[in-house]
């Protein structure tokens, strides 16, 4: 019996482990009435909470060709972890797209100034309480709308929307999804990515230190959470599987959004 038992938890274990280091895409497709029509439709490949993981090849291979640009929504790295992995995540994102970054905690635990230098070493747009703004040929505007990290009370969403066009349709990221109990209808943000939670990380059944990543309505704005790519301390996960994400944002038609 003690043989079966323990065959079993080291074959539990095991699976807990495949979850946490699978390479998955996970695909969202949103339409809002407001989006502009001359963009028709602009697609994000998102990717939070790497910590320790290598960003695989396999992964990258999946979305060529497929993405306008890339969010790294926040936890790049960790103590820890060598800065060598770190640029050479980098640099595999970079095959998919032009590369924002927007800060988590788990950053700040890091040398953050030689982060900070290594990413621009690499052209990546740090978003800290900023905004960049795309234009199509018939001059409708998207805002991407960067806030710092929430938990580190570095969010200056205040600043960051200062720095976004008036006119823009208006995406925010931010790590920390709790930044959506900043936002008042006037500042008209359509949508927020965030990470962080790891959508609970290990859940028994419905039960976990958070809610499971998806979409939902919260404060008047579309919000969307992502289970994460990585894990913080066990790299272990349970009924929240790893994953990034192919956000599509379209124009629908008709009324609201």
């Amino acid at each position: 019996m003690a043989v079966v038992v323990l065959t079993f938890f080291i074959c539990f274990i095991a699976y807990m482990w495949w979850e946490a280091h699978r390479n998955r895409i996970v695909a969202v497709e949103l339409a809002f009435s407001d989006f502009p029509e001359s963009v028709r439709a602009l697609t994000i490949f998102f990717i939070s909470d790497i910590h320790r993981r290598k960003v695989s090849q396999e992964l990258i291979e999946q979305v060529k060709g497929k993405a306008d640009f890339v969010i790294i929504g926040g936890d790049l790295t960790e103590t820890g972890v060598p800065f060598s992995r770190v640029r050479e995540n980098v640099k595999r994102l970079k095959q998919v797209g032009p590369v924002y970054f927007v800060w988590g905690n788990n950053d700040y635990e890091t040398d953050y100034h030689e982060l900070d230098a290594l990413l621009l070493q690499e052209g990546v747009h740090i978003l800290d309480n900023r905004a960049a703004l795309f234009e199509s040929e018939q001059g409708e505007k998207v805002a991407l709308i960067g806030v710092d990290d929430v938990g580190k009370r570095r969010a200056r969403l205040d600043i960051a929307l200062s720095d976004a066009d008036e006119e823009a349709f208006r995406i925010l990221a931010c790590h920390n999804p709790k930044i959506v109990h900043a936002i008042r209808p006037e500042n008209r943000i359509a949508l927020v990515v965030s990470g962080h939670t790891h959508g609970g990380q290990i859940r028994l059944g419905r039960f976990g230190l958070y809610e499971k990543g998806g979409i939902k309505q919260q404060n008047g704005t579309t919000v969307f959470v992502s289970n994460g790519y990585g894990t913080r301390h066990l790299p272990l996960r349970l009924g929240a599987k790893a994953e990034a994400n192919l956000i599509t944002i379209r124009r629908k038609e008709g009324q609201g959004r």
